[in-house]
């Protein structure tokens, strides 16, 4: 039965819990007697058999298209229908196909994205022999290889690769969007083809694997460097092997992919209310008029038995309970299926807007934006929480060598003319440098220079790749490492090669080995890394770098004068928003090392408190450092990041960047883009691994900013440690209350769960309009939770993109996303819903009035034709002209005046007290509409004296008024006139008199003589002048209101809007567009800018043998490896920067 379900697309939720994974490689008929999932994915929403009553299903969901096939069934009944069934039918069927075909489209869509996945090829391992299988059919255990620039199947055990070192390294743009990136993993050193693996059940957690593998009687332990996640990309790797751990939906991309979410914007829930509002304000029109007709049979009704005789059993009651009914039928256009029609012809327009801006139009990588999502468009303009990624959406993660300070002189950009580094053959081309004299003094043999560069070309954990002789390519783990060593590589000292034991450099053209000793590793708690090397001499040397603060307490104090000016330069640099560094060397004794060796091999075998011993060891040696200088390095951001942020800034949104990079990362960028700024009153940074520690962190602070009106801008950093869901549940009040106070705010070393947990609290908490973008699939549950979600699309990885709402190349284009398209959409859904509601509730009105001249009968005030066509053809292309082409001011001066988008973040636009208005309004305007053409009409004669008080004279004039009132009513509300907009109204007035005259003539008489009844009567009234006249004076009192409004709100009290377009109206000319602005330097005490990966590093694995194929000379392991002290519940340091403006 379950998988007949599954057939029919109905996912069967599993009984059983699987608590722990047990697979045997290359034994399929033992892991499928788990039932495991195979590698087979599905998106899509239906199948064949499913689409149309699954699709049905859900449309009928929506109560207006179940109200319509209601009033459907009442107007089949002959004795309550006053209207023929196909008033209603026609709209049904064409809103339901609309939609259908919609759906149809998008999961055709889906369908073909998982079968071009699922129909991938890869090479299996079957009984010895490789056999080209499809992704879907490939099986947990089955062991597959993978080729160069190949995809990754499924999650994998890695087990053996074609590299010396047997190494792979894979690109991971399709986890976390970092192309340039290239993380290295390590793998087992046999091919194993037997065995049995024992692990943990799927999850999401990209960062943690845990498991055990037996083979032979022995186990090796299992952990995260050792799995190739499904979704990354073998790079520079001919081969590989691994074995599947879990496939399709149970990988960890699948994991992480989140549970899908049909959104809905803020004004389709406010459409809602609004409409079981109406349903219970017609119940109450019906009723009052049953009531009334009740009243009238009672009292006239016998007049008129004997033309008019009762059915039998009929009475008052029964006619009043008929004519409610009836009343229900006729008042329906209160609320049209058209509205529905009509928003959705408007929303795919302004998608259709959003596709065709050449200006979000990336050139370089040929990549247009795009709006995946038409339904969400106006929601664009009423965000006031972003949630963004940080690498990869907000920089390019590009690290380059700009600045360097060495033996107190600063060198870098002292000239526009770029570095000529042809004398070294082995430089990189595309490395690029400004200053001129650092050349030189390297030539001449400076000591403190080449001990600079040397340093940067030891004191690291790069791979070297030389495919070709002098061709050097390197993986590092992060791309600042890799900035560092391809500085020394073109200023003399080049990296060629390592091995565990040793590190090959070419200084100055001389190739020159060291013998590596020791690697003393980076982590989160020492921000800083040193090597202990033997140099060919034999001379032994520790060369350290970090985090300035860092090594400056660690520095001997013969450097205090070199460091007061080092200091000054690094001032400069963090000015700039530059990544810094701080370098420093100690010469050391050979009896001195052996000692400490003996010390740290104890600490390193100890079972308890190893990590702390260890750290105490480090402490020993790192100590009277000299100070060699610093290195800045620049992580590019993306083009116009800091200026889209202070556009955004200032139109009220506040930004939230969530990102697994560390603390120090993470604020540097926050300074580099203007979200944390030297001139904020406050900047808090919460680092905290208990709800007692978060809540003493908090508790003084949080008294600061009690409330909304906060005096000055705060800024907010957080750890993921502060963010697990135990210590979310206990202060998630508090946390909220003081991140919602401040203007930006940054959560650092946060996973993809906790992301999505950050974006429901504030959902949660607030009633805001969140927005989230990022670029990789650790992105995609924030992006599927948020309101809007956003993936930057252009580069390989494209999770992100899949799971989005919107798309496009660059962070920038996010501006002109909102403060343009967005808040376009919104003002133009805005006075689309308030015009479309006023036109309706108008007509409905004039109807309501007149049962009271119709003895409560039912009868129509129109004619039928025009009720059947009002909302389809004769107002339908006006008001999406509006809604389409409408705009208050251009996008020049949107992005002039940034502060045009708060109104949409307060619903001023359209809201319950802005229909209330338009429900007063309509019921104003119906009074003129029906009183002053019944008044005028009353009792009135031809110019030959003929008589045209009739019904049907004084229906034609009714509907007239209101056709021409409603349109002069829309011209009023349109800003922005374009050819179409004139042709849709001109055009429709010009239809309806068509349609009027053709309808009344003659021959429509004689062919449908029961359908086209009013024979005649346009050419007989509408020849008249009191006929025209009246026309006139009801426009003119129908509008006189509103004009008078309008005017008097100008002059008095004025919007943000009014006085803007007054500026358009005063300007001679369309400002320009905004200018580059380059970084404003600043004096800045922080330069933590240790850039270094948030993981810890590999330095167990380049001082480790155990993962060569050929067997090398063993020595002791100096540094086993052993969890990150970051993963374990080591406390964070909690400091407060506060720093006071500066006085220009």
């Amino acid at each position: 039965m379950g998988s007949l379900l599954s057939a029919c697309g109905i996912n069967v939720k599993k009984k059983k819990v699987e608590e722990e994974r047990h697979l045997r490689a290359n034994d399929r008929e033992f892991n499928l007697s788990f039932k495991y999932a195979n590698n087979a994915i599905k998106t899509s929403k239906y199948n064949v058999f499913t689409f149309l009553p699954l699709n049905l299903f859900e449309q009928f969901q929506r109560l207006a298209n179940a109200y319509f096939v209601f009033l459907l069934i009442l107007q089949l009944i002959p004795q309550i229908s006053s209207l023929s069934w196909f008033t209603t039918v026609v709209p049904l069927l064409l809103v339901l196909s609309i939609t259908l075909a919609k759906d149809l489209s998008d999961d055709i869509t889906r369908h073909k994205n998982d079968n071009h996945v699922n129909n991938r090829k890869v090479e299996v391992l079957i009984n010895g022999e490789l056999k080209s299988e499809k992704w879907m059919n490939v099986q947990v255990g089955d062991i597959v290889k993978l080729e160069n620039n190949e995809f990754v199947t499924a999650d994998l055990l890695l087990l053996s690769s074609s590299e010396p070192l047997n190494l792979i390294y894979i690109e991971t743009a399709e986890l976390d969007g970092l192309v340039s990136n290239r993380f290295i993993k390590y793998s087992i050193s046999i091919l194993y083809i037997s065995g049995e693996v024992r692990c943990e059940p799927p999850n999401n957690r990209l960062d943690k694997f845990t498991g055990t593998l037996t083979m032979r009687g022995e186990t090796f332990a299992l952990d995260n460097e050792r799995i190739l996640l499904r979704g990354c990309t073998l790079r520079n790797t001919e081969w590989c092997f691994g074995l599947v751990v879990f496939g399709g939906p149970d990988t960890k991309l699948m994991q992480n992919s989140g549970k899908s979410v049909f959104k809905r914007t803020s004004i389709d829930h406010l459409m809602n209310v609004l409409v079981m509002f109406i349903f219970g304000f017609l119940a109450f029109m019906c009723t009052i008029l049953s009531i009334g007709n009740a009243i009238w049979e009672y009292q006239e009704g016998n007049s008129f038995i004997t033309f008019l005789p009762r059915a039998d059993g009929a009475n008052a009651s029964l006619s009043a309970f008929l004519t409610f009914w009836s009343y229900v039928i006729i008042l329906n256009t209160v609320v049209p299926i058209s509205l529905y029609v009509s928003v959705e012809i408007l929303r795919l327009g302004n998608s259709y807007f959003i596709d065709w801006d050449r200006k979000m139009y990336h050139v370089k990588s040929d990549t247009p934006a795009q709006a995946r999502t038409t339904t969400l468009n106006e929601e664009l303009g009423q965000i006031k929480y972003i949630f963004s990624d940080k690498t990869g959406t907000l920089t390019q993660n590009i690290m380059t060598f700009n600045r360097c300070s060495i033996n107190g002189k600063s060198y870098g950009k002292s000239s526009k003319k770029k570095v000529d580094f042809s004398w070294n053959p082995l430089a990189d081309p595309k490395f690029c440098f400004h200053d001129h004299k650092l050349v030189e003094v390297v030539k001449s043999g400076s000591p403190e220079v080449q001990a600079f560069f040397r340093l940067l070309a030891l004191c690291h954990t790069v791979m070297p790749e030389e495919k070709t002789e002098g061709e050097l390519f390197y993986q590092a783990q992060s791309p600042d490492e890799g900035a560092l060593v391809t500085a020394a590589r073109n200023f003399g000292f080049v990296f060629r090669s390592r091995t565990p034991e040793t590190i090959s450099l070419v200084e100055m053209g001389v190739p020159t080995t060291y013998e590596l000793l020791a690697v003393l590793d980076f982590n989160n708690v020492r921000k800083r890394m040193s090597v202990i090397v033997r140099s060919p001499e034999g001379k032994l040397t520790l060369f350290c770098k970090g985090a300035d603060t860092i090594i400056y307490e660690r520095l001997h104090p013969s450097s205090s004068k070199l460091m007061e000016v080092t200091t000054e330069h690094l001032n400069e640099y963090a000015g700039e928003g530059l990544r810094t560094l701080a370098l420093a060397y100690k010469d050391l004794d050979e009896d001195e090392f052996e000692k400490w060796k003996e010390r740290h091999h104890e600490a390193s075998t100890s079972l308890e408190d190893r990590e702390a011993k260890l750290d105490t060891i480090y402490e020993e040696i790192e100590k009277d450092l000299l100070l060699l200088g610093a290195s800045a390095v620049e992580d590019k951001l993306q083009d116009g990041v800091p200026q889209t942020i202070e556009q955004l800034a200032k139109a009220d949104i506040k930004i939230w960047v969530l990102t697994g990079d560390k603390q120090e990362t993470a604020e540097n960028i926050g300074y580099s883009c203007n979200m944390l700024r030297e001139e904020m009153k406050e900047i808090f940074i919460v680092a905290a691994n208990t709800a007692e520690e978060k809540s003493r962190l908090l508790g003084k602070k949080s008294q600061v900013v009690e409330d909304e009106k906060v005096d000055g801008e705060y800024g907010l950093v957080i750890n993921g440690h502060s963010l697990v869901r135990e210590i979310v549940l206990l202060i998630e009040n508090r946390i909220y209350l003081t991140a919602c106070m401040c203007q930006a705010v940054i959560c650092c070393r946060v996973t993809p769960l906790q992301k999505a947990q950050v974006v429901e609290l504030v959902k949660k908490h607030k009633k805001a309009v969140t927005l989230a973008i990022g670029d990789g699939a650790n992105d995609v549950s924030m992006i599927k939770t948020a309101h809007i979600g956003v993936g930057i699309s252009g580069q390989e990885g494209m999770q992100a993109v899949l799971s989005s709402d919107f798309s496009f190349a660059q962070f920038r284009y996010l501006q002109r996303l909102l403060l343009v398209h967005g808040r376009w959409s919104y003002l133009r859904m805005c006075k689309f819903l308030r015009y479309f509601f006023y036109k309706n509730f108008t007509f409905t009105f004039v109807h309501f009035w007149y049962g009271f001249f119709c003895g409560f009968s039912a009868q129509t005030v129109y004619d039928e034709w025009f009720i059947t066509l009002y909302n389809l053809v004769y107002t339908a292309l006006p008001v999406i002209g509006l809604s389409i082409f409408d705009q208050d001011v251009n996008d020049r001066w949107s992005f002039q005046y940034p502060q045009l988008y708060a109104p949409g973040q307060l619903n001023q636009y359209f809201s319950k007290m802005a229909f209330a208005r338009i429900l007063l309004h309509s019921c104003y305007s119906s009074l003129v509409l029906f009183f002053i053409p019944w008044a005028a009409m009353c009792d009135t004669v031809r110019d030959d004296g003929k008589d045209i008080a009739d019904y049907q004279s004084f229906a034609l004039l009714a509907q007239t008024c209101l056709l021409i009132a409603v349109s002069v009513q829309m011209g009023l509300d349109t800003y922005y006139w374009t050819a179409v907009n004139q042709f849709f109204l001109w055009g429709s007035l010009s239809v309806y008199f068509a349609v009027t005259f053709t309808m009344y003539s003659n021959g429509m008489y004689l062919i449908f003589t029961s359908s086209f009844p009013f024979i005649g009567t346009a050419r007989n009234s509408l020849n008249q002048p009191n006929v025209w006249l009246t026309i006139f004076l009801t426009t003119i009192l129908c509008i006189l209101p509103v004009v008078a409004k309008r005017f008097l709100f100008i002059q008095l009290k004025p919007t943000i809007n009014d006085k803007v377009r007054h500026k358009v109206r005063q300007a001679k000319a369309v400002p320009p567009p905004l200018p580059r602005k380059f970084p404003r330097r600043r004096i800045s005490t922080r330069r933590s800018g240790y850039a270094f990966s948030h993981a810890r590093g590999y330095g167990d694995l380049v001082t480790s043998g155990r993962f060569l194929r050929i067997p090398v000379k063993s020595r002791p392991a100096l540094f086993p490896h052993t969890d990150t002290p970051v993963a374990d519940s080591t406390p964070q340091t909690y400091r407060t920067i506060f720093e006071e403006a500066q006085s220009p």
